[in-house]
C-alpha cells in the first residue's frame, strides 16, 4: 500500500444540502439510484446527479495533478474505473496528447451517452472484473466507486486494481467522527459499504492494495 494523499484537491466542490437530501430520500429512490440509468445521470435530482454533462472546470486541472504526481506521458496507459460519461477519460486524453486513456462503466446508459470523442475507448465492465491484462495500465482511477460494492466486492475491486495497474489511486465514501457517519449516510444513495477511515485502512492492509487512497465525505 502507498499513500493517503488528496489528489482531488482541485476539483470543484459543490454546496450539499445534506438535510434536504435525508428529509426527501426514500427507499424507491435509492433503487433507481442505483440502477445506474437515465434516472441517475440525467433524472431528477434526488435520483442522481440530476443531469450529468461535460465541463472543462471538473477535470482539467485534476489530470494535470495525476499526470504530475505519477509521471505520467504520451506512451502512458490510464483507466478510469467508473467512468460514467467519459469526461475524465476525455481531459486525460488531451492532457497526455494520446489515445491510450479508456474507460469502464456498470452503466450501459452512460457509455451509449457519453463523450463523442472517447466513445472507442468506454467500455461496459465491472470494478471487480476488469477486462484487461495483469499490468496493462499505469495508472488506474476509481472515484467513488469501489464503495458502491459490498465488502466482498470491494475486497475483489482491490485486487483487481492491483492487478491491471502499475499505480492506482480510488477514493471512497468515508468518516471519522458521528457527524461525518451522519451526514454521510444521509447523502448517500448508491454506496454499499462505508466505513471509517482507520476501517478502510485496516481492509487496505488486509487485501494488500497497492495504491493511493483518498476519502470523500460530503
Amino acid at each position: 500500500m502507498k499513500q493517503e494523499i488528496n489528489l482531488m484537491e482541485k476539483y470543484p466542490v459543490t454546496k450539499r444540502d445534506l438535510s434536504k437530501r435525508s428529509e426527501e430520500r426514500s427507499e424507491e429512490d435509492i433503487k433507481i439510484a442505483r440502477k445506474f440509468d437515465k434516472d441517475f445521470f440525467d433524472g431528477d435530482r434526488r435520483h442522481g446527479y440530476g443531469g450529468f454533462n461535460y465541463n472543462p472546470k471538473y477535470w482539467t486541472d485534476v489530470v494535470e495533478v495525476f499526470k504530475n504526481h505519477y509521471n505520467l506521458n504520451k506512451n502512458s496507459r490510464v483507466l478510469d474505473v467508473g467512468c460514467a460519461k467519459g469526461f475524465m477519460v476525455y481531459d486525460m486524453s488531451l492532457c497526455l496528447q494520446n489515445n491510450l486513456v479508456y474507460g469502464i462503466d456498470i452503466s450501459e446508459y452512460a457509455i451509449k451517452n457519453c463523450k463523442p470523442e472517447v466513445s472507442d475507448n468506454l467500455f461496459v465492465g465491472e470494478a471487480h472484473e476488469i477486462a484487461f491484462p495483469d499490468k496493462f495500465f499505469d495508472l488506474s482511477i476509481s472515484i467513488n466507486t469501489v464503495h458502491n460494492y459490498d465488502i466482498f466486492g470491494v475486497k475483489k475491486c482491490l485486487n483487481e486494481l492491483n492487478r491491471v495497474s502499475k499505480n492506482s489511486f480510488i477514493t471512497v465514501d468515508a468518516y471519522s467522527n458521528e457527524q461525518e457517519k451522519k451526514n454521510m449516510f444521509d447523502w448517500n444513495l448508491t454506496a454499499l459499504t462505508i466505513l471509517h477511515k482507520q476501517e478502510w485502512i485496516e481492509l487496505f492492509n488486509k487485501e494488500n492494495y497497492q495504491g493511493d487512497y483518498h476519502w470523500f465525505t460530503p
